[in-house]
């Protein structure tokens, strides 16, 4: 999508329902909170369009609704990063 409002944005997981009637997609928002507000509205104003995708893209026979959230643990798997490399570059000088 062209839409400047997404840069900000990275989709974290996508869960489908049992019954195939709903995907559940969290996804992290980056910049500033103004910024953040600016993507998910984007995202939410896109909806229909992704869905279409979805649709001309995919062989379903039932196209998912998609709802939208915000993930909660979006910071964490930065900050396992840099624990990570911090451990290995004092597991290399030890």
């Amino acid at each position: 999508m062209d839409d400047p409002r997404l840069k900000g944005l990275d989709v974290t997981d996508v869960q489908l329902t049992p019954d195939g009637k709903q995907a559940r997609v969290k996804v992290a928002l980056f910049g500033s909170e103004k910024e953040q507000e600016s993507a998910g509205e984007a995202l939410e104003h896109a909806r229909n369009y992704l869905r279409h995708e979805l649709a001309r893209r995919l062989t379903l026979r039932r196209v998912p609704e998609l709802v939208f959230s915000t993930d909660q643990f979006q910071g964490v798997a930065e900050r396992v990063d840099i624990l990570l490399k911090r451990a290995k570059k004092k597991r290399g000088t030890a």
